[in-house]
């Protein structure tokens, strides 16, 4: 992973000084709350219903063990002794008193962290596949191109204010676990007849308010014009983008109202006076950059099918748990293994203390070191060897985070709702677990197979409801909370957003909503079919008629 330098270590701790500046302005009345608000959210300091929210980056989801038990002790000295894993791969603290948020982001500037673009109209953490660097479907490892992104944009002076928030993933395999198509900028590798790398890039893409799939408007960019078309791409935003309507000022409303050939023109126009110029990609540069991402010392081994199978066949628990959990590594005797943090009874993707500081010694023991965050707010550890899965299976039993859900209508995306968020008009939270306990049984899960279930408290759609198979949102009708569903939504290639069922339902509805429409699947799907595969054979129609049919 990539280690800080002189120059973004003295730049980190510069901003933690400055940052303890402002905030004692603050609390001593020299500075009001709107001349504070964005000085705390360029640190990623919210407000939340109850308490500050701290939100801190994970680069591409990448963390070293020293720096999963340095957040351990945030969240057992400056919190609740949890954290959240966002949908963004960073980490939230929920309870923070704002007189110590300084000291928070002087401790992680220890361990080479920070909260820095984490919030604000800014560039955000470059995203990408929880699997990169052992994906056996991998053209590239996309890593070292996401953090070439980080660097460029990191400050970038230019980009510091731009209409809205601003996302960018990179997807390096022939699976987009990555969701490129519904960010503002999606970037794919590929590579040309003649062998030569390049991305080709999706634009406009998002959920929110205003859900849209990004289009694609160049086919084939050359790694080495990767910035200055990304310069050329944020400039057109940049000057083009609507800032009268907070609502109406993503990138994707641009290219909407444009047109994506439009916006395509716009920015080779732009281009043609970038290309070529300082921010041009060099073999040398890409190589400073990569030799952060190389592999780790892998042992000479072999797979161990033979004895895998003998103990899936005497511990159908651990049985279960490969199935879901682990999936193949592009070296013989590696796999890669997912911690659920989603076990029944926790929010979705929270993580205590003591979880985070056993997933750091295990980090040290099976995995080099080191530990991933996904999108779908689980934990990773990539390089374990394949004969000490049941070893690790044990372990991970004991602290919670085996459970084999992992693609499983239970392994819910969340965002934290209305129990903690001020933008929230209903819980979610109370919602997944309602619906992870219908659906407690693990042979119908199994049986039920692969399912994304998403659920978010408001339209800002913070849980990814849009491109859930099954998306909850929730919604306020005169003061009462209530949920509309959709079906339909995907996040891979050839992204669609969902379809929405029909009237939204009261909390106490929701899990036999769900079971009625689990129960249309399971009745109407053929051998080989998923739910996406079903629902978009079938359409929405068989859905609905059940749902409904009661309610008449």
């Amino acid at each position: 992973m990539y280690v800080y330098d002189q120059y973004d270590q003295h730049i980190i701790e510069d901003r933690v000084r400055q940052f303890r500046d402002q905030t004692r302005r603050y609390l001593s009345g020299e500075l009001g709350g709107e001349e504070f608000r964005p000085l705390r959210l360029q640190n990623g300091l919210y407000i939340q219903r109850f308490a500050p929210m701290l939100r801190i980056a994970v680069p591409y989801g990448l963390l070293s063990s020293t720096q999963l038990r340095k957040l351990a002790y945030i969240a057992r000295h400056y919190d609740k002794g949890y954290a959240h894993i966002s949908t963004r791969t960073n980490v939230q603290f929920n309870w923070p008193e704002l007189e110590e948020v300084p000291e928070i982001l002087a401790e992680l500037a220890t361990v080479q962290m920070h909260a820095i673009q984490t919030s604000g109209n800014c560039i955000r953490n470059t995203t990408t596949d929880q699997f990169a660097g052992v994906a056996r479907d991998e053209l590239i490892d996309p890593r070292p191109w996401c953090e070439i992104i980080r660097q460029w944009s990191t400050f970038h002076p230019e980009f510091a204010f731009l209409p809205r928030k601003f996302k960018i993933a990179v997807n390096g395999a022939v699976s987009d676990r990555a969701a490129i198509e519904v960010h503002d900028i999606g970037l794919e590798a590929v590579k040309n007849d003649a062998g030569e790398l390049g991305f080709r890039v999706s634009v406009g893409g998002g959920l929110g308010r205003t859900p849209i799939v990004g289009s694609f408007i160049n086919e084939f960019l050359p790694w080495q014009h990767l910035l200055t078309y990304l310069d050329a791409i944020l400039r057109v935003y940049n000057r083009y983008g609507r800032r009268d309507n907070k609502f109406k000022a993503r990138i994707k409303i641009l290219v909407k109202a444009l047109t994506p050939e439009v916006f395509a023109e716009r920015v080779d126009a732009e281009w043609a006076h970038l290309k070529d110029g300082p921010a041009t990609l060099t073999d040398d540069e890409v190589q400073r950059v990569s030799r952060f991402f190389v592999d780790p010392a892998y042992r000479e081994l072999a797979d161990q099918d033979a004895e895998l199978a003998r103990l899936d066949a005497e511990h159908p628990g651990f049985a279960r748990w490969r199935v879901r959990n682990v999936v193949a590594h592009k070296k013989p005797g590696y796999a890669a293994v997912t911690l659920s943090l989603k076990k029944t009874g926790v929010a979705p993707g929270d993580v205590t203390d003591k979880q985070l500081e056993a997933i750091a010694d295990l980090a040290d023991r099976y995995s080099f070191g080191e530990a991933r965050n996904s999108h779908e707010q689980n934990m990773i550890l990539a390089d374990v060897e394949q004969a000490k899965l049941f070893e690790l299976w044990q372990e991970l039993r004991e602290l919670g985070l085996a459970t084999p859900n992992i693609g499983l209508l239970t392994d819910i995306i969340c965002c934290p709702g209305g129990d903690f968020c001020s933008l929230a008009n209903a819980k979610s939270i109370p919602i997944a677990e309602a619906i992870q306990r219908r659906f407690d049984d693990l042979d119908y899960l199994f049986d039920i197979g692969n399912l994304d279930l998403n659920i978010s408290g408001c339209m800002n759609a913070c849980g990814h409801h849009h491109i859930g198979h099954i998306g909850i949102l929730g919604v306020d009708k005169k003061g009462a909370e209530f949920y509309q569903v959709s079906l339909g939504g995907s996040s891979g290639r050839d992204a669609s957003l969902g379809q929405i069922l029909g009237p939204s339902f009261a909390q106490e509805a929701m899990p036999d909503v769900i079971e009625k429409v689990i129960n249309v699947y399971v009745e109407q799907r053929t051998e080989d079919e998923q739910f996406i595969d079903t629902f978009r054979r079938i359409g929405i129609e068989p859905f609905k008629e059940r749902v409904y049919a009661a309610n008449h």
